[in-house]
């Protein structure tokens, strides 16, 4: 089970020291670490950058993993902008990241199709297994469920627990784990059913490469 865990990477530069550019080198810096490392998908979720900034980050994100790319064929890793396909479409990435109350996957897939030759990668996040049966029927290509723990920058936010996670993967669609998973609580999410990992600190606050090798060798 564990040989086939994968690994989603998000986003979020102001975790990081330092001044804008700073955070942003180190953010760049890490997708390149996430694609060394063998992270299936990277999701770019730099919220609060206006339409513009984000184009201009979602390129040279882009530009960081194509370079790597070029040096290894054996890299797959695929890169996703949150909930705005117009600039994931914009800026050449692989797919886009759906909010529980955006459009449909299927509506983001129709529209995509008629503008560019490759098929998106569409992943849609979830709080209850009914959310998941849905983005499943909707044709999303997985689903992200959370938060499974609580969360110690968002103590208020209720999580939804390993039983509601087992649950959620009953879902004919891969499912990854989301919310205060660390590296020690990985393996009961996997356990329950979970496809893989999604995570911000998981990623940030280690070295990507430990945390992939460790949990895929379990």
């Amino acid at each position: 089970m564990a040989e086939g865990c994968q690994f989603y990477y998000i986003t979020d530069r102001k975790q990081f020291a330092g001044d804008e550019c700073a955070r942003r080198g180190a953010v760049l810096a890490k997708i390149a670490e996430a694609a060394r490392a063998g992270v299936d998908y990277i999701q770019l979720r730099e919220k609060d950058l206006s339409a513009r900034e984000l184009e201009a980050f979602a390129c040279e994100c882009v530009k960081v993993i194509k370079k790597l790319k070029a040096q290894s064929q054996e890299l797959r890793t695929r890169l996703l902008v949150n909930s705005r396909t117009d600039i994931a479409l914009a800026a050449g990435v692989d797919g886009v990241h759906l909010r529980s109350d955006d459009v449909s996957p299927r509506t983001v897939r129709s529209i995509w199709t008629q503008v560019a030759t490759r098929d998106p990668i569409i992943a849609v996040s979830c709080r209850t297994p009914f959310d998941v049966a849905r983005a499943a029927s909707e044709g999303a290509d997985f689903a992200v469920f959370a938060p499974v723990f609580e969360k110690k920058d968002a103590p208020q936010v209720q999580p939804r627990g390993l039983l509601a996670l087992r649950e959620a993967c009953a879902a004919q669609i891969p499912l990854f784990a989301l919310g205060g998973v660390t590296i020690a609580n990985a393996v009961s999410c996997l356990t329950a059913g979970a496809a893989g990992i999604a995570g911000i600190r998981i990623f940030q606050e280690n070295r990507i490469e430990e945390v992939v090798r460790w949990l895929r060798g379990l």
